[in-house]
């Protein structure tokens, strides 16, 4: 079909899809892998990392447990030197060991061994809150377990071991000689361990996790596509269909209900392409009697929505052209020349008119009323140049055929004017309603009093984007208008 039925027909060009099933098949099926896997990472990660800090408390409790037992003579028999040799033996095998604290049940629960050194002495130790080592002086028989954090810096040998803030997990053994507690030990093992695992445990799973949503994104990518190539295979064809071309034919035409689908749309098609070769014909007659820009202002919405009172509010430039002479011309001349001469003169004009951006609302007899929009100001000056050039043309070839040759005289003004319909049900005619419609018909009656072929107002030219492009000369700095009060300013164009 035609572009010019298409554009009066079709309501709405066809709608761009934003979310095509195909993307939106890839999405949820990728959300839901997506989800999946971060379900199990996390079961994962929790799992694991549970299993390594579950370790470091019991090696910590396994070896508080052990020392405190083997700490308990040295401690009754007060030989504190050989445990701060153990504990710092241990501390320098195993950087993972914060602290070691020994504290003598004899001597009200006092630090006598440590690592580091700076507890020793001290009842109530610095290095983590006070209800851990509360928790930690009630141990009897069993181990207490506790995880914590340092108050401050731990230094070993003048290195900082750990800083304050890093979580730790203490485990406090009492120290036995002959059934009697003599003393607390207590252990504390930092739990960097755990962090260190977390993030390998993290780092291999989100690597085989990946892996498996590339996997899953492929195998939903491939499956969609096949899934989606009729959708989008019919959805491409109404879209043509909807856009006017009507002979098209889809091809998802397959034994599903898409493919159903798919011929109940062409058969629709071959239907409407039956119906509008007619209204082709139509419409397109139609359009010379009243212009497209003009539907376009008065009818946005199709010409079946057309009313009587459709109105639009403009300011645009109006021209106006009328043949010099035109009543003698006709009394020396048959109807038949006369005819002929508007037949030869007129499309000679409109084509000028349309080149430069106007359209001609009606022809008055011999006259011409174009409009032009307010944005082509300058297209409307143009035309009425370029009218006196094709005047010139057609003159030199009515003379080669031994006709007369005639003159015209064109007045333009811009202001504001309702562009609409008028009439009632059975006769609805377009007008454009306005004083600046009667005045560049008097502007237009002008030019032979001032003896020049174009008259242009000051309300044109100060419109005008480019000013230099035209030979403006001014005719009348106050020239007096029938109907307007105020006096207008004329110019007029010369020739490039």
């Amino acid at each position: 079909m035609s572009d010019r039925v298409s554009s009066i027909l079709v309501a709405a060009p066809a709608a761009r899809v934003r979310y095509p099933i195909f993307f939106q098949l890839v999405t949820i099926v990728t959300l839901i892998i997506s989800l999946v896997l971060s379900v199990l990472i996390a079961l994962w990660v929790i799992s694991q990392t549970r299993s390594v800090k579950e370790e470091i408390e019991g090696n910590a409790t396994t070896l508080a447990t052990a020392m405190a037992d083997a700490w308990a003579n040295e401690l009754t028999d007060e030989n504190w030197n050989q445990i701060r040799y153990q504990i710092h033996s241990a501390m320098e095998r195993n950087h993972d060991f914060v602290y070691f604290m020994v504290s003598d049940s004899r001597r009200g629960e006092r630090i006598v061994a440590a690592g580091p050194d700076d507890v020793i002495g001290s009842y109530v130790p610095d290095v983590v809150p006070v209800e851990v080592t509360t928790s930690a002086l009630g141990a009897e028989s069993e181990p207490v377990m506790r995880e914590t954090f340092l108050l401050r810096d731990v230094l070993v040998n003048g290195e900082t071991r750990a800083r304050a803030g890093t979580p730790v997990v203490e485990a406090a053994a009492a120290l036995t000689f002959d059934g009697h507690r003599v003393g607390v030990l207590r252990v504390g093992v930092s739990l960097r361990r755990v962090a260190r695992a977390r993030r390998v445990i993290l780092r291999d799973a989100l690597s085989a996790g990946s892996l498996c949503l590339v996997l899953g994104i492929v195998v939903a990518w491939l499956v969609a596509r096949q899934f989606t190539a009729p959708v989008r295979e019919l959805e491409q064809s109404v879209s043509r269909m909807a856009n006017g071309d009507l002979a098209h034919r889809s091809r998802a035409t397959s034994g599903s209900e898409i493919g159903a689908l798919g011929l109940a749309v062409n058969r629709m098609a071959a239907a409407l392409d039956t119906t509008f070769v007619r209204l082709r014909a139509t419409l397109t007659s139609f359009e010379r009697f009243v212009p497209r820009k003009f539907l376009h202002v008065v009818a946005p919405e199709g010409i079946e929505n057309i009313q009587v009172g459709a109105r639009a509010d403009r300011t645009i430039t109006i021209l106006f052209s009328d043949i010099r002479g035109y009543t003698s011309l006709s009394e020396t001349s048959t109807p038949e020349q006369m005819f002929h001469l508007l037949n030869e003169y007129l499309p000679e004009m409109g084509a000028v008119i349309d080149a430069n951006g106007g359209f001609i609302d009606k022809y008055i007899g011999d006259a011409i009323m174009a409009l032009f929009d307010d944005d082509e100001t300058d297209g409307a000056l143009r035309a009425a140049l370029a009218m006196r050039e094709r005047l010139a043309r057609l003159n030199e070839r009515r003379v080669a055929r031994g006709e007369k040759a005639f003159d015209i005289g064109i007045g333009l003004h811009r202001g504001a004017v309702i562009m609409g319909t008028v009439g009632f049900s059975s006769k609805i005619e377009s007008t454009v309603i306005g004083d600046a419609v009667n005045c560049a018909s008097r502007v237009e009656g002008l030019t032979k009093q001032y003896g020049v072929h174009v008259l242009a107002t000051g309300a044109v030219i100060e419109a005008l984007a480019d000013r230099s492009a035209f030979a403006l000369r001014v005719v009348d700095e106050a020239a007096k208008i029938r109907g307007k009060d105020e006096p207008v300013r004329l110019y007029t164009a010369d020739p490039a």
